[in-house]
């Protein structure tokens, strides 16, 4: 039967985690929240523009349904 201690070389994984520089690694999540946070902030304003521009055209086919005089105005809703 196989161990762990077989297939996984201490000294390996010990040698691996010594080359990790700590400066690096901070630097390297700095790195990825400040992407994250640069992500989240894009999809947000490309959401937020999308509601307003739409809000914005919705007001004003109302207003200009809301102009037309009662008999010209056609109904949409009923096709």
């Amino acid at each position: 039967m196989t161990t762990l201690d077989e297939l996984l070389s201490v000294e390996d994984i010990t040698r691996q985690a010594r080359e990790i520089s700590p400066g690096r690694t901070l630097l390297t999540w700095i790195g990825a929240l400040l992407f994250a946070l640069g992500w989240v902030l894009r999809k947000t304003f490309a959401l937020l523009w999308l509601a307003s521009a739409w809000a914005f055209v919705a007001a004003r086919e109302g207003w200009r349904e809301a102009g037309k005089p009662p008999g010209a105005r056609v109904s949409r809703a009923t096709g």
